[in-house]
């Protein structure tokens, strides 16, 4: 087929470098093949609505660096399943036919999807309806199949590594426990990777549920070294062997409703009743990791993609996502990559790499 125009929209939660891959996706576009781009604004539902922009090489002039997206984004838009009002109720519907023809309308004839879990989903089920699709990795999670790293996860540890800079040199200056809760969801990489950088003494993450008794076994560890002071990273998502996730609320018009969170401050309450010669303070870092300008790595990474995701239009591999294996950028298909998560091995390299050094893990 000869590709004339496609376009470009951005799903679920803002990630650094998502303005890189618009950018370097509209270059290639442009630069190598002559492809006009536009771009949908608030993720599906500007999809729905059929409300765009043209992207141009003015329009990408000077967003390498800059956080969030030009193109904006929602979490909430599922058009598979989409609340719409009829008879004064709002009931869901299955409206992506009408996405659909607002393509056709356009003439756009391939769609790049950048997002994560959810967002791809949809772009799978597009692709199956016969959509030309190309998915891009997004998530400072980490958690997403078959691509080693996903652009944003480098953003979000480095923000991570430097709290826990500013968090130890109080620390030591108050002889505090200090705990930073970081995100991820389900998975533990941002708590692993930054928990490593900024010299943590404990991390906890979700595939290694902890013991409350290991922790203070570590603290008081520590203050026999002559160290009267801890810091510990704990991942959103960690829980204690005989506990659950804590759940800070749940959004119930979101295609992933429950929103976890407070287990920094659960351990913070449960360290207090065990440690009583050290104040213990918890820091929650929330979007201030999604926030900001994107890092180096991630600048490259993006345009890596960005560029990777228009070759694939140009070769006809539709119903792909872009991915890192290694060092080498290569694809696998949107169906491979849906509902299968990537979660850190307790047995991994650099599990034990942290446990050579030191780290405990509370188990």
């Amino acid at each position: 087929m000869a590709v004339k125009k496609i376009a470009i929209l951005t799903g679920g939660g803002d990630c650094p470098g998502l303005n890189a891959v618009i950018r370097a996706v509209t270059r290639t576009a442009i630069l190598k093949y002559g492809y006009e781009v536009i771009g949908y604004r608030y993720g599906y539902r500007g999809l729905y609505k059929n409300d765009f922009i043209p992207l141009t090489l003015d329009t990408v002039s000077g967003i390498l660096h800059k956080g969030g997206t030009i193109l904006y984004s929602s979490n909430k838009d599922n058009l598979f399943d989409y609340p719409i009002e009829e008879n004064g109720k709002i009931v869901k519907k299955d409206v992506s036919d009408v996405a659909i023809e607002n393509l056709k309308k356009e003439n756009v004839d391939v769609l790049v999807v950048i997002g994560g879990d959810g967002t791809l989903t949809s772009a799978r089920d597009f692709a199956r309806k016969g959509v030309k699709v190309i998915g891009i990795p997004k998530t400072i999670d980490n958690d997403l199949y078959s691509t080693d790293l996903t652009f944003g996860f480098y953003s979000a540890i480095d923000v991570a590594t430097d709290a826990l800079d500013r968090l130890h040199t109080t620390a030591e200056s108050h002889h505090r426990i200090m705990i930073l809760e970081v995100m991820g969801r389900n998975a533990g990489w941002i708590a692993l990777y930054s928990g490593i950088a900024g010299s943590a003494d404990v991390i906890l993450i979700p595939e290694i549920p902890y013991s409350i008794e290991k922790v203070v076994e570590k603290i008081e560890q520590r203050k026999a070294q002559g160290k009267p002071f801890s810091i510990i990273v704990i991942a959103e998502g960690a829980k204690p062997k005989d506990g659950n996730v804590v759940i800070s609320k749940i959004v119930e018009d979101s295609p992933d409703p429950i929103r976890l969170g407070g287990i920094g401050n659960k351990l913070a309450s449960d360290l207090e009743k065990l440690i009583k010669s050290n104040e213990i303070r918890c820091a929650v870092l929330g979007h201030i990791q999604r926030g900001g300008n994107t890092s180096t790595f991630d600048r490259i990474l993006s345009t890596r993609y960005g560029v990777a995701a228009v070759e694939l239009i140009h070769q006809e591999k539709f119903g792909n996502m872009v991915c890192l294996k290694g060092d080498t950028i290569t694809y696998d298909s949107l169906e491979n990559v849906i509902g299968k998560t990537k979660n850190v091995d307790p047995e991994s390299e650099l599990v034990q790499v942290a446990r050579s050094i030191g780290i405990s893990f509370g188990d």
